[in-house]
Parts: structure tokens; C-alpha cells; sequence
């Protein structure tokens, strides 16, 4: 509990031993009343305080001003336990509202508790203490072990492993090695590091996360402007009828004190603190509960939108796929063993730096000897001609085969193909395919289970997209597409949802920015907090696993319904007690329930969001 919780309670407990003295004195008159309004004041000065001040700056109608009007009339009504009551349970419930948004605040502080302190800058190759903000680009820092890694780099000296759990919330260390790049936020944990600094603090991905969640409670949901809006309208609307209820029933039928009472209720019971303190408390929550899982929200919007995601598209090098090619397949002619192929393919692509040829080599598995191979020749779009072993070897497409006029067979093969021959004689085929990361199949299946319409987008060829759209089980693919091509599949796949329905891509965040910014929920692979994914997106999976995004999905809809639960109940217990109120069937003491009791049970459950596992 803070310093300024202790004294309001320290406060509630004077005013309510205070109460209970005046109750049990035998004081009539102004003896009464005096003993009634000292702990009136002392629990009620911040309240008649703020409603003066509001109303001098023309705020006239909030919450303040609707309890300062309530306990002032019921103390001219001579209901004075009553109205002492009434501001003693209004200041517990605010007490309460403060600790929660408090330890609210708290929570994320501690999630995201990643700005360090301190670099260790080496100069003539002694450490020295400074701000991580004096450090300059391609200075030189050491990290220790248990220390916070302050800014964006390059290791040049030394391997460790990294604490990336505030990153990506994920508990599994991650190695790193001289040339390895390096992001601030991680906590070292077992050898020194010397890392040359590749970014300014200002611009480092620690500085960004933190930007970026201070400010995504700026970003309101369409709930959150509905009840600002309410609020604005409702708070006037219920004073106007308070004062006719007030002023109309008697002129009719007289008993000034009985509707003025009636109307001071109903002044109480329709403070609106439960909507406008609970529903930006649960999207606050919904917010830190994302981020305990390494899903970066950008507001409260964002959170709103994604509760409602009808269509997940996708692109899919660097998102369903791990963007590296691999060798899928050794596919030898009669009489040719695979090591026989892939020798000759990787010795007449040793000289390559095409991705393709780097995976032949890979897999090959051997060092290269330079003295087997000579007469080496790059044909654009086609493939690679050379001399291995002093016989003539081509690996290439089909095209390439027809050039040196030899029959490739027709294969359906869900990848690049690379066809072998030598000397005129097919040896076989080599089929490179983009690897399927791991998540992904676990991923597709857990938003097939949520009703998730799973669409992917792809530049690759048909074969190729839809080799992975079987694997994983998607529902649409569509191929060969240009980034204009992604737009217009995703404006069709727009128009196509339901009208409350909406539609992420999900993207690497480098090439698909037009596209992310044209969906509804623009989601990216942060890979560590990459500036890309961070700038282009609604929502950032840090780690870039994709199984979380389900697990946003499943954060965004509980904070919905938390919201739908808050309003449904406040207005309907609010309307209830209003009516009740109208008609001199609710007491003081009910209107507190119905202002302070609800506004307590709609933060409880606000507060679900934060405890969520």
C-alpha cells in the first residue's frame, strides 16, 4: 500500500470512529450537528474540494460534484448519519479504485522492468559506469553476468546464454556468441560479454517496448469512448432529473422533504464511477496480461479488434515458414545414389551464394574441394553449369535441362527443384522447400478451434503454397502474388466478413507493411523486437511464436467479455436502484450499495484480466 493509500485509510477509519461517537453522544441541535460534521470533514474536504474546483473551471458534472450535492442535502435534511455514511463508503470505494489501478500499474511495471540502470562502457579497457543514454554508437560495453543488457549490439568478445523471459515470456534461455546480434531488455546470465553498441538508447528496442506501453493506454476501444461519451451525457441527464424529481411531484402533491430526500438518492445511486473507473481497468489488465506472454498490444482498441477476428491471414516465408531454404528432398535416377547427387549438385554450386546452392552445400555435408571443379558458369534463371571431376554437370531448372538437351521428368514436387545432370545424363532431382516452422502447425490448429477462417498469401509459386497450405491445413491459399496482389486479396477478404467481424494479417513486418496497415489487426513477427515489426504493427509476438497468437486472441476476448459484464451489470443494478429510489423504496444506504458496491464488484472483476494465467 503507498504513502498517499495509508493516510485516505487512516482518514476512513478516524471518520468512522468519529461516526460511531456522534451516533452514541446524547447531543440534540446544533450540538448534533456539529458532532456529525467534523467527521464529515474530515473524511469529505477532498471531495467538496475537487467539486468546487471542477465547478470553477466549468467541469461541473462528475462524480465529485453528484456526492458533494447528495451528503450536502441529506446534512440540510438533517440526515446527518446519513450523509457521513454516505461520503465514508464513497472514499472506501475510491481507496479501493485507487489500489486497484495502482497495483494494475504495478504489474505491467514489473512485466516490462527492462530499462536498465547503468552501461559498463570500456575506455582504454577499463569498465566505467554510465548512463546507457551517454553511450554512442560503436562504443564498446561489458556485460556481466546478472546484469541487463542496456543497449542494441553486436557481441564481439565472449558467449553466454540470455534471459529473453521480459521480451517474449518465455523461460527457455536463448545462446549467444561472438557475431551474434544482441537486443537490451535480456538479463545475462552466465558468461561476460563485450558488445559493440549498434544503436543509440533513444532508439533501442527496450526504449520502443517501453514507448510503446505507456502509450497504449492512449489508444482507447470503442467501449472505453462509448462510456466517456456516456458519461458525458448521463451525468447532466440524471442531475436534471434528480431536480425534478425533486421539484415537480411536490408542487402536485406537496412533502417538499420527502422528494428532495428521494432525489438526493437518486443523485447518489447514479454516480457512473463503475463504468468509467472498471472498463479502462480491464483493457489496462487485458494490456499487461498480453504482455506477460510476450504479445506487445498497442492500445486498447487494438485488444477490441482482435476479440473479434472472424479471418486470419498470412503471409508465409518468415512467418509460416522459417524463411530458410532447406533440401526437402533427394530424389536419385535409376542407378545414382543420393550422395552421388548431391555431391555432384553442390560442387557445381560451390561457388554460389544463392540461397539454394547454400542449402545444397549444407546438405552435402562436406567441404567443398575447389581443385574438382573448374569451368564454372552462373545462368541467370536457369541454374549453374561446371566441370566436376573433368565431366560437364548442369543443376539448374527445366529450362536449363532443355538447353543441354536432356529430358527432365515432370514432377509435382512442393518446392524449388533442381534438376542434375552429367554429361548428357539425367542423375535426378534435388527439391528445395522452405522449412514449416514448428509452431506452425500447432498454431493453425488452435484458431481452427476458436472458428478462425485460416487464409495464406504467398509470392511463391502454386505448387509451393499449396504444399504448406496441406501440411498445416489451411482454408485458403493464394499464390504467385505481388504486394499490390496481397492488398487486393485482403480488401476482397475484407468485404467478405461479417459486420462485426474483423480480419488480422499476420506478417514479418518488413515487406508487408501495406498490408498490415490495411487489415483490422495488423500482427507481426517481432523476432526480438525488430524496428520493423514494432513500427508496422497493431500487435507484436516478440518471439515470433506464433501459438501466441491464439493466446492473444483468448486475452482480448476475456477482457471483452469482462467489459460486456461490467456495463450489463452497473446499468442494469443502476437502473434498478434509480426506479427503486424514484418511488421512495431505496434508502441512502442502498444508494451506496448501488454507487460504491457496484463500482468495487466491477474492478473485482476488472481485475480478473491482471491475475489471468
Amino acid at each position: 500500500m503507498t504513502r498517499k493509500e495509508k493516510k485516505a485509510l487512516a482518514r476512513i477509519l478516524a471518520a468512522g470512529a468519529l461516526l460511531v461517537a456522534a451516533s452514541l453522544a446524547p447531543l440534540e441541535g446544533y450540538w448534533r450537528l456539529g458532532a456529525y460534521l467534523v467527521p464529515y470533514i474530515v473524511v469529505g474536504w477532498d471531495v467538496l474540494r475537487k467539486a468546487l474546483l471542477n465547478i470553477a473551471h466549468g467541469q461541473v458534472f462528475d462524480e465529485n460534484f453528484l456526492m458533494a450535492l447528495a451528503t450536502v442535502g441529506a446534512l440540510a435534511l438533517g440526515e446527518y448519519s446519513e450523509a457521513v455514511g454516505v461520503m465514508l463508503f464513497y472514499q472506501v470505494g475510491e481507496l479501493f479504485q485507487t489500489h486497484a489501478v495502482g497495483q494494475s500499474r504495478k504489474s505491467i511495471a514489473a512485466l516490462m522492468d527492462i530499462r536498465p540502470d547503468e552501461a559498463n562502457l570500456l575506455r582504454d579497457g577499463e569498465p566505467v559506469t554510465v548512463d546507457p543514454e551517454e553511450v554512442e554508437v560503436g562504443q564498446l560495453i561489458l556485460i556481466r553476468p546478472g546484469e541487463k543488457v542496456p543497449l542494441d549490439g553486436r557481441v564481439i568478445d565472449g558467449a553466454s546464454t540470455l534471459d529473453t523471459a521480459a521480451l517474449t515470456g518465455e523461460s527457455v534461455p536463448r545462446r549467444v556468441a561472438e557475431g551474434d546480434e544482441i537486443v537490451s531488455g535480456c538479463v545475462n546470465l552466465t558468461g561476460v560479454l563485450t558488445v559493440e553498441v549498434t544503436k543509440p538508447f533513444g532508439e533501442s528496442t527496450v526504449a520502443k517496448i517501453l514507448e510503446l506501453v505507456e502509450n497504449a493506454s492512449s489508444k482507447k476501444a470503442h467501449a472505453e469512448n462509448f462510456i466517456t461519451r456516456f458519461a458525458r451525457w448521463y451525468t447532466p441527464a440524471v442531475v436534471i432529473g434528480a431536480v425534478c424529481l425533486a421539484v415537480i411531484p411536490p408542487l402536485i402533491a406537496g412533502g417538499w422533504s420527502q422528494w428532495v430526500h428521494r432525489a438526493l438518492i437518486f443523485l447518489v445511486i447514479s454516480c457512473p464511477c463503475a463504468l468509467v473507473i472498471s472498463i479502462p481497468l480491464a483493457f489496462f489488465g487485458g494490456i499487461g496480461g498480453a504482455s506477460r506472454r510476450g504479445i506487445l498490444v498497442k492500445g486498447g482498441n487494438y485488444l477490441e479488434q482482435l476479440a473479434k477476428v472472424e479471418t486470419a491471414v498470412f503471409d508465409k516465408t518468415g512467418t509460416l515458414t522459417k524463411g530458410v531454404f532447406e533440401v526437402a528432398g533427394v530424389y536419385p535416377a535409376q542407378g545414382v545414389t543420393e550422395q552421388e547427387l548431391l555431391a555432384c549438385a553442390a560442387l557445381a554450386e560451390q561457388y554460389s551464394n544463392h540461397p539454394i546452392a547454400q542449402s545444397l552445400r549444407r546438405a552435402y555435408g562436406q567441404d567443398a574441394d575447389p581443385d574438382r571443379v573448374a569451368d564454372v558458369e552462373e545462368i541467370a534463371g536457369r541454374g549453374v553449369t561446371a566441370k566436376v571431376d573433368g565431366k560437364a554437370v548442369a543443376a539448374g531448372n527445366e529450362k536449363l535441362m532443355t538447353a543441354v538437351g536432356v529430358a527432365a521428368p515432370p514432377c509435382a514436387d512442393g518446392g524449388t527443384v533442381v534438376h542434375v545432370a552429367r554429361e548428357g545424363v539425367y542423375l535426378g532431382r534435388v527439391v528445395i522447400a522452405d522449412a514449416v516452422k514448428e509452431s506452425a502447425p500447432e498454431a493453425i490448429a488452435e484458431l481452427k478451434k476458436r472458428g478462425i477462417r485460416t487464409v495464406m498469401l504467398t509470392g511463391d509459386a502454386k505448387s509451393v503454397g499449396q504444399a504448406v497450405a496441406e501440411k498445416l491445413g489451411l482454408d485458403e491459399v493464394h499464390a504467385e502474388l505481388l504486394p499490390g496482389d496481397k492488398v487486393e486479396q485482403v480488401e476482397r477478404l475484407l468485404a467478405g466478413r461479417s459486420p462485426k467481424g474483423t480480419l488480422a494479417y499476420v506478417g514479418d513486418g518488413v515487406n508487408d507493411a501495406p498490408v498490415l496497415g490495411r487489415a483490422d489487426v495488423g500482427v507481426a513477427m517481432g523476432a526480438m523486437g525488430s524496428d520493423a515489426a514494432l513500427e508496422a504493427a497493431d500487435v507484436v509476438l516478440m518471439d515470433d511464436d506464433l501459438t501466441k497468437l491464439a493466446d492473444a486472441m483468448d486475452v482480448a476476448r476475456k477482457c471483452s467479455r469482462i467489459v460486456v459484464e461490467n456495463i450489463v451489470f452497473a446499468l442494469a443494478v443502476k437502473a434498478l436502484f434509480l426506479v427503486l429510489g424514484a418511488f421512495g423504496l431505496a434508502s441512502m444506504w442502498e444508494a451506496v450499495f448501488a454507487d460504491v458496491g457496484v463500482a468495487v464488484i466491477a474492478i473485482l472483476n476488472a481485475g480478473r484480466m491482471l491475475r489471468a494465467k
